[in-house]
């Protein structure tokens, strides 16, 4: 595996190559992100992982500095799973080496809620280092995780709105065997906290079998659900049903219906934040 440090080298490497795969990173990288560059690989050659703590991403009171950076960790799991040609690991000068002045906004109706309205411009730094990043690897495969679904649609909507030549591919949630989705900051979760976890994703299934039960009333299925959360102990942000195609509310005759929903939610055990859905 060839780890490079500048966009110049990385260009080095890539020229010529045409079915490039590519799984943009903030590194820690766990099972999941290793399953996402093995789907990757099915879909083009070379695969191309990076390395990038975003700081755009991040808001002022956020965990920018507490993020954790394992370069030399990630580097020998990469390696072994034997999945990826070039590490593109580059830093802050190198992505950002005069203020970005130039950003993308996305639309209010999709970028403006759940993360985004609890995250004001997460998607903002989110949509500007993906294409800045797909400009500097300019792949015609990215991957991405359905854990973060709202960033995985913003991608996607983004990629689509600037005919950008890249198909978007998205893996299913990787979990624990308990059900907890895996994630780099579990790592901050007391053994309690841990132990506690899993039960955001119990809410989920709970709300997804009230769903298929024949509950209708998407307010009281999230109320069910966000009480439950908050007897245990956890902070709740949001526990939303939301139509899969557009992350806009469903009425309760498109919950009759059957039209595809998807659960989200995101939570807090002490001070750490956990996201996760579920698919209806």
């Amino acid at each position: 595996m060839k780890v490079v440090h500048t966009i110049e080298e990385l260009r080095d490497q890539l020229r010529g190559q045409l079915r490039v795969a590519f799984v943009p990173t903030m590194g820690n990288l766990h099972e999941g992100h290793l399953a996402l560059m093995k789907l990757a690989r099915q879909h083009g050659d070379p695969v191309v992982a990076s390395i990038f703590v975003n700081r755009l991403q991040f808001g002022p009171n956020e965990d920018f500095d507490r993020y954790p950076r394992t370069l030399v960790d990630d580097i020998e799991k990469l390696e072994r799973a034997r999945d990826v040609y070039v590490l593109f690991a580059p830093n802050e000068r190198e992505m950002y080496p005069e203020p970005q002045n130039f950003q993308i906004q996305p639309p209010s109706d999709l970028g403006g809620i759940l993360e985004g309205e609890f995250r004001p411009g997460f998607f903002t730094g989110v949509s500007t280092v993906v294409l800045k990043l797909f400009s500097c690897v300019q792949p015609s495969v990215a991957v991405f995780g359905k854990k973060d679904y709202q960033q995985l649609m913003v991608v996607r909507n983004m990629c689509r709105q600037f005919q950008l030549p890249v198909n978007i591919l998205a893996h299913e949630t990787v979990r624990d065997a308990d059900g907890l989705a895996l994630s780099s900051r579990n790592r901050f979760l007391e053994p309690a906290q841990r132990s506690e976890a899993p039960q955001l994703f119990v809410a989920l299934q709970e709300m997804k079998a009230r769903v298929e039960e024949g509950h209708v009333d998407p307010d009281a299925l999230e109320r069910h659900a966000i009480e439950y959360l908050r007897k245990r102990g956890w902070q709740v942000d949001y526990i939303s049903l939301r139509r899969q195609r557009d992350l806009l509310a469903p009425t309760a005759s498109e919950i009759s219906a059957r039209e595809p929903l998807v659960v989200v939610a995101a939570a807090r055990l002490g001070s750490t934040r956990l996201i996760d859905n579920l698919e209806i």
